[in-house]
């Protein structure tokens, strides 16, 4: 690449994290949202920065938004902000300390987004619309379940790792037809004709365009620095052709859309990048069942964490097949992680993550070190996630169990079944200062609190919506904490902020149960045969009791990473 070329692309952390994936409601459309546009720039208290109670104000009033998907856009945009660990600690304690809905209210009111940026998160929620033309020629269909076993994703596929907030392509696409409106939301009222579009000869100014840098960054040349889009194109060799003039400090639209449009091109650090220079991984052979053939060419591991910036790291693993892996390297933390197609795999990663997505897997269990921003599963069977995460989401899913540790609601997205709900139940020793490192505490906790959306907005629990009997809280009679099995350093030495109530005394209630068993095998006086014979009996139901629940495997190939003294590998 020449010295002087410059590269403009749209940012990871919108797309990846920022769209939710599911149908975004009519009202945040491009026409309603420009009639939001103007009605923030000229109502007090609203621009540059727009607080928790203008927004619901707005968003109720005026789009007739139901207050709970109100509050979901506000904290999904408000986690991608960069805030340090010791502010989004401070933000939980304040929001523990809140004793009723009022309290609660009165701390949210304090809350307050960029105006512009917040805008442009709206509309990208547009990036999961299915469009009903697509559908109709077969490119798209709304089922989440037809597209997962749809032909065009079978294994082998050129885009098998590919859905829209994962895949840069699609980013690069989406703002590259889209970008004339996100420029017109950023025009400011005085230049808009009376049917509120922008005249032709209208300006952004650059204090607007600082909100387009929430999408779009890039750089002058190959391994330069990368910056926001609003310093490239005030400095050379773009500021000529975008027309910046520093007298008015503004652009013409339509030459800054025609450069944008003109130097736009995929992420560097996007997917596509990452399949194609990625740095290999070997983790696989750790823990390889020897009665498996092939388990090692399926399995695939990249990650380019070792050239992309800070919270651009990614980290794919892929058709891991009866295996089990453990790491707690600092090449994973900060990691943006995708786990794809994996089948009877246990998986412990155990470092502070930046996001994790979990698609098309089966029969696997997951347990992950603390993740600041959300874990996403999706088209999954019969997989158990163990996770401490700023957001948990699951859609298109069926028979999967999430013990979790949220500040923020869980999200069952459409086409869900047989999923359960429970508590974090497990520890290891450097979790706590993961915990801290990422700025998640252990209160608040709303796990058990579920927001469930459908393909036209909230459901409600109580109506006859079938997706409303989706879940299910885990009872505590079938409660069982989960044992990492591996010896560390670190200070964490039980489940952070303790188990709720009713699971502390179901697992109380069994614990004595087992003494009383053992009280009573001590007082029945067996004489030694009869003792053998108890212990082949008991040990002959317990192998039955692994192999109906697969744990074979699993104590197989932990037994084959356990080292004496040591914890998992961090190669």
């Amino acid at each position: 690449m020449e010295s002087g070329t410059v590269r403009i692309w749209p940012r990871t952390d919108p797309f990846l994290l920022g769209a939710l994936q599911v149908m975004p409601p009519c009202k945040l459309g491009f026409n309603y949202l420009r009639k939001f546009a103007l009605y923030v720039r000229t109502r007090d208290g609203c621009f540059p920065t727009l607080s928790w109670p203008m927004w619901r104000h707005i968003a109720r009033g005026k789009l007739q938004l139901p207050e709970d998907l109100v509050w979901l856009y506000f904290e999904t945009f408000d986690l991608l902000m960069p805030r340090s660990p010791e502010e989004r600690l401070g933000w939980a304690e304040s929001l523990s300390q809140c004793s009723d809905p009022k309290e609660l209210d009165h701390q949210r009111s304090k809350l307050h987004v960029h105006t512009l940026k917040f805008l442009l998160f709206l509309y990208i929620q547009q990036l999961n619309r299915v469009s009903l033309r697509t559908s109709l020629i077969g490119e798209e269909w709304p089922s989440p379940r037809d597209r997962c076993s749809s032909a065009s994703h079978e294994r082998g596929s050129k885009n098998d790792y590919r859905s829209k907030n994962w895949d840069d392509q699609a980013h690069l696409s989406f703002v590259h037809s889209h970008l004339g409106d996100l420029l017109e939301l950023l025009v400011e009222p005085g230049q808009l004709a009376s049917s509120g579009q922008a005249i032709r000869d209208c300006k952004v100014s650059l204090e607007a365009l600082h909100g387009l840098s929430f999408l779009l960054e890039g750089s002058v040349g190959q391994g330069k620095a990368i910056r926001p889009v609003h310093q490239l194109l005030t400095q050379a060799p773009l500021q000529a052709l975008a027309g910046y003039s520093e007298l008015s400090r503004s652009f013409p639209l339509l030459p800054l859309l025609a450069c944008l449009r003109q130097n736009l091109t995929a992420n560097p650090f996007g997917m596509t990048a990452c399949l194609h220079s990625g740095k290999k991984l070997t983790w696989a052979q750790q823990g390889k069942p020897p009665d498996v053939e092939g388990s090692m060419k399926r399995a695939r591991i990249v990650r380019n964490t070792h050239m992309s910036p800070a919270g651009s790291g990614i980290l794919l693993m892929s058709q891991v097949f009866q295996q089990t892996l453990a790491k707690d390297s600092e090449k994973l933390t900060g990691a943006n992680v995708k786990i794809y197609r994996c089948s009877h795999a246990f998986i412990y990663l155990l470092s502070p993550l930046r996001s994790v997505s979990v698609d098309k897997c089966r029969n696997c269990t997951l347990v992950l070190g603390p993740v600041e921003t959300s874990v996403h599963i999706h088209c999954c069977e019969d997989v158990r996630v163990v996770c401490v995460a700023g957001r948990v989401s699951i859609g298109a899913s069926s028979r999967c169990t999430l013990h979790m540790l949220t500040p923020t609601r869980p999200l069952l997205l459409p086409g869900n079944t047989n999923i359960t709900l429970g508590p974090f139940h497990t520890h290891y020793p450097t979790l706590e200062d993961h915990m801290g490192s990422v700025g998640l505490a252990v209160v608040p906790n709303v796990w058990d609190q579920p927001l469930l959306l459908g393909a036209d907005g909230l459901v409600s629990t109580s109506g006859a919506d079938s997706s409303a009997g989706c879940h299910r809280l885990l009872p505590p009679a079938e409660f069982n904490p989960l044992v990492v099995p591996f010896t560390m350093e670190g200070d964490t030495c039980e489940v952070p902020g303790g188990l709720p109530t009713a699971y502390r005394a179901a697992l109380d209630q069994k614990k004595r149960r087992i003494r009383n068993m053992r009280r009573l095998v001590s007082d029945s006086q067996l004489n030694e045969e009869q003792q053998c014979q108890f212990q082949e009996c008991v040990t002959q139901l317990f192998l039955e009791w692994l192999h109906e629940r697969g744990h074979i495997q699993e104590l197989s190939n932990l037994a084959s990473l356990v080292q004496p003294s040591n914890g998992p590998s961090a190669h």
